[in-house]
């Protein structure tokens, strides 16, 4: 087994590491005899009341610590590592993978291709279960680590093998049957791809999760996204109206037979779909809790909702007289600008335009505003009169950094168009507070 070295970055004030003198560069060796492998053990071994920790110091010196403590309180520690353990990276080759379409020359960090289960619990990724072994699941069940999020994509085993070149896909579903017989929470994703895995494939595919419930929690139905860098990769269709509509009605079929035997919709189309069929959002309670909005299923209508609230809440309040401009994504153009035209119809002082950018990055059939690039917005937005502030979603700039997809800085992107930038965050409160209370 890799053993990895677990040192101490910092220990919290007032905390049982800071009253055992444990200092910053200290490794901690083990707790209760057994070896870390990662973030998951370490916890699950404290939570006792009394714990052995073995702590080896910078000049070599080991110590042994027998701790009594409550049973939810923690020991103090920061480690280096926040994680415990490296990432494990995607064994899979995807058909439809969206990072073997990139171009090339983007930051390092856009390459990598995750499928570690315990990102799964840390940040919601989703995982194929193909490099998992036994003993990871095995963990799983024993710390009851849930909920799981699984990509299936297909329940046809020689299918998943195809779609994503692993000649294990099949037999890892085999897994998720575990955590289901276990008793753990999952929720479920499928990237749909056009005469490979949907309608009779996902009839299939749906049957076979139906017997998952009420385990299966949710299962998202999102549409593959095609750039314009596919040159050598598996040939795919862009979807039409035609397929959204049909999705859609087959997935709500499935929502009304889900609700009537179990009480939930299950089973979601992202909003793309919706957009693509010309149908409008289901309402906010067909979403179960919005347990997929981070797939964006259910994003526009939570945002609507949300919109619809902060514009009731602020109907009497005094708004200053400004100028501005809000970019988005062309699929989801037609709901900004229909909320910045509401605005303006309450508050007529506020003049705002509503800018749509096509992708040309990575490619027009790419419209989430998620995608865009610094670069696309300025070509597209240099010699329009922004007035005296843009707005930009918070989706387009990296979580931790003010940089965008293309590496351009916000202070880049502010200098070349010289006008007051706002990043407005994914929600509808948000979205009306910036446009009424920034200037």
């Amino acid at each position: 087994m890799k053993s990895n070295k677990h040192i101490v970055s910092e220990v919290k004030s007032g905390s049982i590491a800071e009253e055992l003198n444990i200092e910053k560069g200290d490794e901690i060796v083990s707790v209760n005899g057994e070896i870390i492998e990662d973030i998951f053990d370490y916890q699950f071994l404290c939570e006792n009341e009394e714990i052995e920790v073995l702590v080896r110091k910078c000049d070599g010196r080991e110590f042994l610590f027998d701790i009594e403590k409550d049973d939810d309180e923690e020991l103090g520690i920061i480690f280096e590592n926040a994680f415990m353990d490296d990432y494990h990276s995607c064994c899979n080759k995807c058909i439809f993978c969206f990072i073997d379409q990139l171009p090339k020359g983007m930051r390092p960090s856009l390459y990598f291709k995750d499928d570690d289960a315990r990102l799964s619990f840390l940040q919601g990724n989703y995982i194929t279960l193909t490099n998992m072994r036994d003993k990871d699941v095995e963990r799983i069940i024993k710390y009851n680590l849930s909920p799981v999020n699984i990509s299936f994509h297909t329940t046809d085993p020689e299918l998943r093998c195809k779609m994503l070149k692993n000649r294990f896909a099949g037999e890892a579903l085999k897994k998720a049957e575990r955590l289901r017989d276990a008793g753990l929470i999952m929720n479920g994703q499928i990237v749909l791809c056009k005469d490979v895995n949907d309608r009779a494939q996902l009839e299939r595919t749906l049957t076979d999760l139906y017997t998952y419930l009420p385990y299966l929690q949710s299962l998202s139905v999102v549409p593959v996204g095609l750039t314009k860098y596919r040159e050598g990769l598996y040939p795919m269709k862009p979807w039409d109206k035609e397929d959204a509509v049909y999705l859609v009605d087959q997935i709500e079929r499935w929502q009304r037979k889900a609700y009537e035997e179990f009480g939930l919709h299950w089973v979601h189309a992202s909003d793309e779909w919706y957009m693509m069929a010309g149908r409008d959002m289901p309402e906010g309670e067909r979403y179960d809790g919005y347990l997929q909005i981070a797939n964006g299923v259910g994003m526009t209508r939570s945002m609507l909702d949300e919109f619809e609230e902060e514009i009731r809440l602020n109907e009497d309040s005094k708004i200053e007289e400004e100028k501005l401009t809000v970019i988005s994504g062309t699929l989801s153009f037609p709901y900004i600008k229909m909320m910045c035209d509401k605005i303006m119809q309450i508050w007529p002082q506020k003049e705002i335009k509503a800018v749509p950018i096509v992708n040309e990055f990575f490619g027009e059939t790419i419209t989430v505003t998620g995608l865009l690039t610094g670069r696309d917005i300025v070509k597209q937005c240099k010699d329009i009169d922004l007035g005296n502030r843009l707005l930009i979603a918070d989706s387009v700039l990296k979580a931790d950094e003010e940089i965008f997809l293309d590496d351009m800085t916000l202070k880049e992107f502010t200098d070349i168009l010289q006008v007051k930038v706002s990043v407005v965050q994914s929600n509808g409160f948000d979205f009306v507070d910036c446009i009424l209370f920034e200037s």
